[in-house]
Parts: C-alpha cells; sequence; structure tokens
C-alpha cells in the first residue's frame, strides 16, 4: 500500500490571529481546513483555520 502525501499546516485563531496548533493535511483536499479548537489566549474554544507554516 502506498503511503498518502500529507503536508504540515498550522490553525490560525480567527478572533486572536495566533497559531496556536498545527496538523497534517492531505495534498488531494483542496478546501481549507477548519477546526474548533481551545485558544490559550482567548481562553474559550474558537474556529480555527488554516495557515501557511513558516
Amino acid at each position: 500500500m502506498a503511503k498518502e502525501k500529507r503536508e504540515i499546516v498550522a490553525l490560525k485563531c480567527e478572533i486572536c490571529s495566533h497559531k496556536n496548533y498545527t496538523s497534517y493535511k492531505s495534498k488531494n483536499m483542496k478546501e481549507k481546513l477548519e477546526k474548533s479548537k481551545y485558544c490559550g489566549n482567548c481562553q474559550k474554544h474558537t474556529l480555527h483555520k488554516e495557515t501557511k507554516v513558516k
């Protein structure tokens, strides 16, 4: 079985714009990744969207 090609993406909080998490994403996915995660800066669960890793 062949390995799937994946890339590392950063997840940025929509409210305070801090990059809090990283995740793997398949290169075949065209839409941006969105997850509800805890933001330590906002101190609540917020929507985090995909951005590029530096």
